[in-house]
């Protein structure tokens, strides 16, 4: 390469790696501001017992892996809130087998999420109808259409529907998605 391409080529790199842009669910669009979050435990209107109990640690868990926030489980004391609400929990048919019964289901958690900066109460990020979906695979003894039952037996099923829940909000509020 030409010496004189050189320096171009370094200023062309620096640019590039400095414009902003981050891996998915790695970006960070909150003020400054914030340090420390106050996570609650979520409020469970479904019919599903203990699924708000579970969210809640997955995404106290979930915010803390992103470092340089201090998580508290309480709204006092912090400098932003995130509350949640589960509104329901349910189970469709995606798969059958040769018999026509159910092999797998897709779970979806449906739930109400916001997220406001305590100082000045403005709401940073907010969906009143925000969904996780996970699939499974239907074992013995597991009614179809029943979540209960499902988590019951397959705590696997709760604990990767819980991670793709927790992933997915906390990487909605730090994008502002």
């Amino acid at each position: 390469m030409p010496r004189i391409l050189m320096p171009i080529v370094c200023l062309v790199a620096c640019a590039v790696s400095a414009c902003g842009y981050a891996l998915a669910g790695r970006g960070n669009s909150l003020p400054a501001s914030i340090t420390s979050v106050g996570i609650p435990d979520f409020v469970n209107r479904s019919t599903t017992p203990d699924i708000d109990r579970v969210l809640t640690a997955a995404v106290r868990t979930e915010w803390q892996g992103r470092g340089k926030y201090r998580v508290e489980p309480t709204d006092t004391g912090v400098d932003a809130v995130l509350r949640g609400t589960v509104v329901s929990v349910g189970l469709q048919p995606v798969a059958f087998n040769d018999a026509h019964q159910v092999s797998r289901n897709v779970i979806i958690v449906t739930a109400s999420i916001d997220f406001r900066e305590v100082a000045n109460d403005h709401v940073i990020w907010s969906n009143p109808a925000f969904q996780a979906r996970e699939e499974y695979a239907v074992t013995t003894g597991i009614t179809p259409n029943d979540a209960n039952a499902l988590f019951t037996q397959n705590q696997n099923a709760l604990g990767l529907l819980s991670r793709t829940f927790s992933r997915s909000v906390v990487s909605s509020i730090f994008e502002a998605f």
